[in-house]
């Protein structure tokens, strides 16, 4: 069976990625790029170029606001990571009352005209606790009325073999109709994969011609500080002379500055920030190039991403690791084609 998938708010095609390249042992169970949206034009140009590069009208440029959902292609299946601002622990936590959080509405709206077989939804874990918690079950109670049975749990990818520790809950839905029954898949058969940052960036070595791979101008004083900075540490719990010391009010991000731990896997890439927010490297006093950032997301060194540097940051920040989405893409391809395989109960909870 091929499923056709539509996409809101696809970003950059980590989730396409990972659909597309899913593959079990029934080949005739699979997914193929039906039509995708994200309101950030480079974005959609890097999903047409990677995603669809025969069919970029398939891929359309607009906010969810203003989009007409209706008379899209049909579809058999739904993913939407919805934007996560409003619901994100290092952010305000506005979740229903900040612009962002409501935006979810527009995955229900697509559930119920085009009754996809099923979806998958993705957001950052503070989803859970956003207003009170009201956020969380606000948005599980309307996926469930559209007609879907929920299997929400919170996904440690790192567990899965991504070099890159990123939490997120994702959420599964089948339509009721189909007797059909997803499960978590364990993460059991990935606990020995050497998932470190440090092997992820330099095996096997970057091209020194790969695309997005242009390094980051550190000032002086940002290397000056960085050499003080040990692996695993950051500009605070570092011991750094006083003239190199941030003076900083409020909250202390333990990212800020903060390098590698070559031995474990990275901490989590993000798409914005300003300074120290870029990810450091263990060994040498820098950032990292956009295209190691891409290593620890799991995409290919062959996937490009069109935009400025800074654009291309926030592309790579915002994408759901390529190889954690595939395996959930295959979990579900094996449960539509009653394959068994190793899971576990869904579980919300750090």
């Amino acid at each position: 069976m091929i499923f056709r998938l539509g996409e809101l708010f696809c970003g950059p095609g980590g989730l396409a990625y990972g659909a597309m390249n899913a593959q079990i042992e029934n080949p005739n169970f699979r997914i193929v790029h039906q039509w995708a949206n994200d309101y950030d034009g480079d974005t959609c140009e890097t999903y047409r170029h990677n995603i669809c590069p025969n069919h970029p009208e398939t891929v359309y440029h607009a906010d969810i606001r203003k989009f007409n959902l209706k008379g899209l292609p049909d579809i058999d299946a739904l993913a939407f990571g919805f934007p996560c601002n409003d619901y994100s622990v290092v952010g305000e936590q506005k979740g229903m009352d900040g612009v962002y959080g409501p935006l979810y509405s527009y995955g229900v709206k697509v559930l119920n005209l085009y009754r996809p077989m099923w979806f998958l939804a993705e957001n950052v874990g503070g989803l859970r606790n956003a207003n009170d918690g009201k956020a969380f079950s606000k948005i599980l109670l309307e996926m469930s009325e559209a007609g879907y049975t929920l299997t929400p749990h919170l996904y440690k990818f790192e567990q899965y073999g991504v070099p890159q520790a990123r939490h997120r809950i994702i959420i599964v839905g089948i339509r009721n109709d189909l007797n059909v029954k997803y499960h978590v898949p364990s993460p059991e058969p990935y606990k020995d994969i050497d998932n470190t940052c440090k092997t992820a960036i330099e095996i096997p070595p970057i091209p020194a011609d790969a695309f997005n791979n242009e390094a980051t101008k550190q000032s002086p004083t940002v290397v000056k500080r960085l050499n003080y900075i040990k692996p695993g540490e950051n500009a605070f719990t570092a011991d750094i002379p006083e003239d190199l010391q941030l003076h900083i009010n409020g909250a202390k991000i333990s990212q800020i500055y903060k390098r590698l731990d070559p031995t474990k896997p990275a901490y989590t890439v993000t798409g914005s920030g300003g300074g120290g927010t870029h990810i450091y490297h263990w060994s040498e006093p820098r950032a990292l190039t956009n295209r190691e950032r891409a290593r620890l997301q799991t995409f290919p060194d062959s996937y490009q991403f069109i935009g400025s540097k800074e654009s291309v940051r926030k592309q790579i920040g915002m994408a759901v690791p390529c190889q954690g989405a595939q395996i959930i893409f295959e979990a579900i391809l094996k449960s539509f084609a009653g394959i068994d395989y190793p899971f576990v109960e869904p579980n919300i909870n750090e």
